[in-house]
């Protein structure tokens, strides 16, 4: 007679793998200390707080501690969408609270909106508004009414009759599949929800194999890991499962023996992979999931890096780079927590920037 495990048996089994893959001890693993009175949410890996220290340390590379700024020519200009990431990856971690809301009152600000969203009459773009309004749902706030303008109904008004969000612009229309997802992503928490024609829509970009390209009606379908990874999320939120498993299965079958995921370069770096992961956890790939993860925790600076750099996740494994490290950190955050974008909450984070710290 063969015997087959239990439910039961099988979820023992798979808690246990897990276990192992994630609580395998770091070659510098060390406490986390944490500026807040509230322990951090987060995958406690022997003592360290990754999800945490990553944040604590994208907390502290914050201009004025509000905004990051992208440098061009040794001007220095506003980033409004790697703030909203940072905003993202506090509410992840479960830190830095004061921090985000820092953050997303600087991004709110009239002249800093509307340079990022368009001024909502000739310019108005998706993408931005709809990370926006996402961002203030993220840390409990109303949509509608952000600095007296209502980012929802700017966010319906982008889509068109098939269900696709572009911009209204006279520079053109620079909307993707990261501008449909997080439209969906939006507009799902409020209580009209996402239009089904929008996922619909964003469905019926899928290339054969499974995968989602970020510019849709292309000569040749070149699916992407980063738009695969968030156009799950949008799919799995709107209930379009099939969809969305394709997409996973996609995903599975990109991923490297070490865990990690390439861009469109061929590179394998953690922003791939941190959105990825985020995706395969929220699609209940478990396995694929913690192998993403030990990428990502490879790719964290730790107690053999500089007392600064503590914390941070490097964009691939290389020297070591201040300029491409926020970034990275940001999306490594989400893939390290595993929340999703349609279930991320700021409710009952703690406040303070936690640091690594070492013997």
């Amino acid at each position: 007679m063969v015997v087959r495990p239990s439910r039961h048996h099988l979820l023992a089994l798979l808690c246990g793998v897990l276990a192992a893959l994630l609580l395998a001890p770091p070659a510098s693993a060390a406490p986390l200390a944490s500026a807040s009175s509230a322990a951090p949410a987060g995958t406690s890996l022997t003592g360290v707080n990754r999800p945490a220290a990553a944040a604590g340390w994208l907390a502290r590379q914050l201009v004025d501690g509000e905004r990051f700024e992208a440098v061009f020519d040794g001007v220095a200009y506003p980033d409004q969408g790697l703030t909203l990431d940072a905003v993202f990856a506090f509410a992840a971690a479960g830190v830095a609270d004061d921090f985000g809301a820092q953050a997303l009152a600087w991004v709110s600000r009239p002249d800093i909106r509307d340079g990022y969203l368009g001024d909502g009459t000739t310019e108005a773009y998706a993408g931005a508004t709809a990370k926006l309004a996402l961002a203030v749902q993220v840390r409990g706030g109303d949509p509608t009414d952000v600095g007296g303008v209502d980012l929802i109904d700017r966010l319906r008004s982008l889509a068109s009759p098939e269900g696709r969000f572009t911009d209204r612009s006279a520079w053109g229309d620079y909307s993707n599949a990261f501008s449909q997802s997080f439209a969906i992503l939006a507009l799902d928490r409020t209580p009209l929800g996402a239009p089904p024609a929008a996922a619909g829509w964003l469905a019926g970009t899928r290339c054969a194999g499974g995968g989602y390209p970020v510019l849709p009606a292309q000569p040749v379908c070149t699916p992407d890991v980063d738009a695969t990874a968030v156009a799950v999320q949008a799919l799995l939120a709107a209930d379009r499962y099939a969809d969305a498993f394709a997409g996973l299965s996609w995903l599975a079958g990109e991923q490297r023996p070490d865990g990690g995921f390439t861009n469109a370069d061929g590179t394998p770096n953690a922003n791939s992979t941190g959105l990825a992961a985020q995706a395969l956890r929220s699609g209940g790939r478990l396995l694929a999931w913690a192998r993403a993860h030990a990428y990502l925790a490879g790719l964290q600076v730790g107690c053999a890096g500089a007392p600064a750099d503590r914390g941070a996740v490097d964009f691939d494994g290389g020297s070591f780079d201040p300029a491409t490290a926020p970034r990275a950190t940001t999306q490594a955050v989400l893939g390290l927590a595993g929340t999703g974008y349609a279930r991320l909450s700021a409710t009952g984070a703690g406040t303070g920037a936690p640091a690594w710290t070492c013997p």
